[in-house]
C-alpha cells in the first residue's frame, strides 16, 4: 500500500502566516488562508491537564503577556493569557488555540496541515501522541495531513496508531544525520523536513531517488532559496508565503521554470 494521495503545495505557511499575525494562532491561520496558502505548519503540545494546544515553545514568555512553563498551566489558566498583543495591538486579546478549535478552523477553510508533534524538554512523547493523534485522525482526511516530529519515539508511536496508507509521517532534521534513511524507513515516512541551509544537494538527490517528499524549513528569503528548487524540493515552509508567492509568480512570468 502507498501513502495518502497528498498534493504537497509549493508553499506551506510556517506556524500560520507568522510574518503577518501571531504564530500558531487562529488569526495566523486565517491570515495564511487570506494570503492564498492552502497548507499551514503548526505545533501541538499538552498543557498540565492534558489539553492539547497549538504552541511552539516550552514556556509562554516569548509569545504571550504571561510567564511559566506550558507543563504547569491548565486550560483555564492558559485562556487568561493574551497571546496577540506582543505581535501587534490589533491582535490584542487573541487566545491560545486549542487543537479542537484549530482542527475546526482547518476544516472550515479546507486547509491542509503539517502538524509537528512538539516534544519539548522533559515532556512525554507517548502521552502527547496518544492524546493528539486520535483527535486529528478523526477530524482531517489523510490527504490534508502530514504529522512530523524531531522525536523518533513520537514518530514510531504515531505509526503504531495508523498504517502508512492512512497517515503520512514526516521526519524533521536540523543537520541531516548519516542514518537518515534508516530513521525514515523505520517509521515508513512520507516526507523529510530538513533545515534548508544545512541540506546538501547530494542528500536531496538521494531523498528524491528514494521517493521522499522534501519539505524545507524555514525559508524566508525566496532569492536565497531559489537554487534549491532544482534539487527536487517539494515545499518551502515559510513565514512569508505572500512574498514567496510574488517571487515565484514573477519568475514564472519572466519565463523561468517554477
Amino acid at each position: 500500500m502507498t501513502h495518502p494521495a497528498i498534493s504537497v503545495p509549493t508553499l506551506i505557511a510556517h506556524r500560520g502566516y507568522s510574518a503577518a499575525a501571531p504564530e500558531n494562532t487562529l488569526a495566523a491561520v486565517r491570515a495564511a488562508h487570506q494570503a492564498g496558502a492552502t497548507w499551514v505548519e503548526l505545533d501541538v503540545q499538552l498543557l498540565k491537564d492534558d489539553t492539547p494546544v497549538i504552541w511552539h515553545d516550552g514556556d509562554v514568555r516569548r509569545c504571550s503577556d504571561g510567564r511559566g512553563e506550558l507543563a504547569n498551566l491548565t486550560w483555564q489558566q492558559a485562556q487568561q493569557l493574551d497571546v496577540g498583543s506582543w505581535f501587534g495591538d490589533r491582535f490584542a486579546g487573541e487566545k491560545m488555540a486549542s487543537l479542537e478549535a484549530m482542527l475546526a478552523l482547518l476544516n472550515e477553510l479546507e486547509m491542509g496541515v503539517n502538524l509537528e508533534i512538539k516534544v519539548n524538554k522533559g515532556r512525554d512523547p507517548i502521552r502527547l501522541v496518544d492524546v493528539v493523534l486520535p483527535a486529528v485522525l478523526a477530524a482531517l482526511p489523510p490527504e490534508r495531513l502530514v504529522i512530523s516530529s524531531f522525536d523518533p519515539v513520537a514518530l514510531a508511536h504515531c505509526r503504531q496508531h495508523a498504517p502508512k496508507e492512512a497517515l503520512a509521517l514526516g521526519a524533521l532534521f536540523g543537520s541531516v544525520p548519516k542514518n537518515w534513511r534508516e530513521q525514515c524507513e523505520a517509521v515508513e515516512a512520507f516526507s523529510i523536513h530538513p533545515h534548508w541551509p544545512r541540506l546538501k544537494q547530494t542528500q536531496a538527490a538521494a531523498m528524491c531517488r528514494d521517493g521522499y517528499q522534501i519539505l524545507c524549513y524555514t525559508a524566508n528569503d525566496p532569492s536565497a532559496f531559489d537554487s534549491r528548487w532544482a534539487w527536487g524540493i517539494a515545499s518551502a515552509i515559510t513565514d512569508e508565503p505572500a512574498a514567496f508567492k510574488r517571487y515565484l509568480d514573477n519568475r514564472q512570468r519572466a519565463g523561468q521554470p517554477a
